[in-house]
C-alpha cells in the first residue's frame, strides 16, 4: 500500500465547525527516498529503454526493494525530466544559430496574440 503520513492540516483548539465538516483527516504521502544504488540501477535501466512495463518491472522492483509502483512513478517522472532536457538541447542548438523560438505553439499571429503584443507595448 502507500505509505501515508499523520493527519495535516488538523487543529487542535476544538472540534470541527461548519466551516471544516469533521471525518477523516486528510493524509500525506511520504516522499520515497532512493538510495544511490537504487538510482544507479534506474538510470542504468532507463538508459537501455525508456519505458519499464509487464515483468521487467516487477524484476526490477523486487531486485531493488522497492514496490512496482514507486518504479513506475520513477520511470514517468524521469521521461518528463529527459523531455524537457531535450527541449532544452533542441532551444539550446536553435539559439547558437541564431533561430528565435516562439514563446508558445499557438502564437500564430492570432487576435489573441496581437492583443497580447500591445498590452505588452504599453
Amino acid at each position: 500500500g502507500l505509505e501515508l503520513s499523520h493527519c495535516v492540516g488538523t487543529n487542535s483548539l476544538g472540534p470541527a465547525g461548519p466551516w471544516r465538516p469533521g471525518g477523516p483527516c486528510k493524509m500525506k504521502r511520504v516522499r520515497t527516498v532512493f538510495k544511490p544504488e537504487q538510482l544507479e540501477r534506474l538510470e542504468q535501466e532507463f538508459l537501455k529503454q525508456q519505458y519499464m512495463v509487464g515483468t521487467e518491472r516487477v524484476d526490477l522492483a523486487a531486485t531493488l526493494h522497492l514496490t512496482e509502483t514507486q518504479v513506475k512513478v520513477w520511470f514517468q517522472n524521469r521521461r518528463i525530466k529527459w523531455r524537457k532536457q531535450s527541449m532544452e538541447q533542441k532551444a539550446a542548438k536553435l539559439s547558437q544559430f541564431g533561430v528565435i523560438q516562439p514563446a508558445s505553439a499557438d502564437s500564430t499571429g492570432s487576435k489573441d496574440h496581437e492583443e497580447d503584443t500591445v498590452d505588452v507595448e504599453l
